[in-house]
């Protein structure tokens, strides 16, 4: 003997069912609600993360002496760099060629680069930056090169001696941006 009318959806004790339906689209909304709540952090954070930028550098100390010998990047992977405007961070990677360090952007021609890298058209915009390694902060003027061969492939033939790639045609191309951390 049934004891009342069951409705779609409710349990016998009056609770709510969850439907299949409903299980997939939180299983799919899921990984959007987490990424938008991480971006929602990241401009909060002192220290940039490899996909997600930072926001202003807070700790570490100006660096005032003479023009660094950049030698000591050569080996280095990656630094952090923050524009002054937006006041933002991010890790990058950079290459020394002829004593100057340099910065690139990839992607840069393609539809990923225009929805994914927005510091690059704020360095022209604004270009000065900080560079921050082990803590000293080095305040730099980005210039982005986009002429100069010899600086190209240059730079290029550390890119892939470092990281396996780099070309100067991709440069010249557009399709990766490169800036000379010049001093400001």
């Amino acid at each position: 003997m049934r004891v009342g009318i069951a409705h779609r959806g409710c349990t016998r004790e009056g609770g709510h069912e969850v439907s299949r339906k409903q299980i997939v689209a939180a299983l799919v909304l899921l990984p959007f609600i987490v990424f938008a709540f991480m971006l929602l952090l990241s401009g909060s954070r002192d220290v940039p993360g490899a996909f997600l930028g930072g926001g202003p550098f807070i700790s570490g100390e100006l660096y005032t002496g003479p023009e660094p010998d950049w030698s000591f990047l050569i080996d280095r992977e990656t630094v952090e760099m923050q524009l002054l405007e937006p006041p933002r961070s991010r890790v990058v990677w950079v290459a020394v060629h002829e004593g100057k360090p340099y910065v690139v952007s990839g992607f840069m021609g393609g539809l990923l680069g225009s929805f994914w890298k927005h510091w690059p058209e704020q360095a022209l915009r604004d270009g000065r930056a900080i560079l921050r390694v082990d803590g000293r902060h080095y305040e730099r003027q980005l210039v982005r090169i986009t002429s100069g061969r010899a600086v190209m492939e240059g730079v290029s033939a550390e890119l892939n001696r470092k990281y396996g790639f780099g070309e100067a045609d991709s440069i010249e191309a557009g399709d990766t941006w490169l800036f000379e951390l010049a001093l400001r």
